[in-house]
């Protein structure tokens, strides 16, 4: 059998090796995708090697949120979220609420999501998406956890709920924001963190993001591949197989710091900084040790 630490590198063309000025933190990470079955320890080795050291592993139902636990129980610097995406809405059930209230009592899950409101595809009904959405409200208010947020096309809504909600809540995140300018100053009022994407790198439709990173108070900002999905479409080189992975961070740090007007290195040291406080994660001693590099 080959030793994925040795040719952990063979996946990435030499351009696509990048590595962060300062160690990052990927808050959305969908490992347990079966994408990644083959080579997660290879996956893994790219990310360090790309100064990626921590990693929130997204758990959009119960069967991924267990996944996600089993990770991070077994591979450091892994931590899970627990939650029940909208587009399974319609399978929330009592037993469901009871086993996601377990999930979110083991210290691996350091948020309560993903969850919220997606009224661009429904494939659950608005009813049920509330319905969903407002059970996990409440869970998050009893265990005092961080929200991971989804949202599409369901913005004032979603305002709504949080609003009825937001005294009883811990800190939250829009993640993978994609959103107009009005919506964004409504979740910064309602006092939330904002996660950005290689949705930034899109020509296509991210380009209005780009006039709007500046609008997002530095400690309000982290950043997250939504690996496998979303890779950038300004990376250098072509990728086999289009699947996005927590190696290609820096790109998009470096694109967000682009638009922002601020160094590299500086956003990477914000953002990590953020999102740490955020999830409440121990101190990384790889932040102490790393020098910055050239840029």
């Amino acid at each position: 059998m080959v030793d994925p630490i040795e040719t952990f590198d063979d996946f990435l063309p030499e351009a696509l090796r990048r590595r962060s000025p300062a160690p990052l933190v990927d808050i959305g990470a969908n490992l347990t995708h079966a994408s990644f079955a083959r080579d997660l320890e290879a996956v893994l080795s790219r990310a360090r090697a790309a100064n990626v050291t921590t990693l929130i592993l997204t758990g959009t139902d119960r069967e991924h949120a267990e996944q996600a636990v089993d990770l991070a129980r077994r591979l450091p610097g892994l931590y899970a979220t627990a939650g029940v995406h909208p587009h399974d809405a319609s399978r929330w059930d009592a037993a469901l609420e009871r086993a996601m209230g377990e999930l979110h009592r083991q210290p691996e899950v350091v948020a309560v999501g993903e969850c919220g409101l997606d009224f661009n595809r429904n494939f659950s009904t608005p009813d049920e998406q509330e319905r969903a959405f407002e059970a996990q409200l409440g869970l998050a208010a009893q265990n005092g956890k961080p929200l991971f947020l989804h949202e599409r096309d369901a913005g004032r809504r979603m305002r709504e709920m949080l609003h009825a909600w937001r005294d009883d809540l811990a800190d939250a995140v829009v993640h993978c924001f994609t959103a107009d300018r009005a919506t964004l100053h409504g979740y910064l009022d309602l006092d939330l963190h904002i996660g950005l994407t290689g949705w930034l790198c899109d020509e296509r439709r991210g380009h209005h993001l780009r006039e709007l990173v500046g609008e997002i108070p530095l400690d309000r900002l982290m950043v997250e591949t939504d690996c496998p999905y979303l890779l950038p479409r300004h990376l250098p080189a072509k990728l086999k197989g289009r699947r996005h992975e927590p190696a290609l961070l820096p790109w998009i740090v470096r694109e967000i710091a682009h638009w922002r007007g601020i160094a590299e290195l500086e956003l990477a040291r914000a953002t990590t900084t953020t999102a740490r406080a955020f999830f409440r994660l121990p101190a990384d001693q790889t932040q102490h040790d790393a020098q910055p590099e050239e840029q």
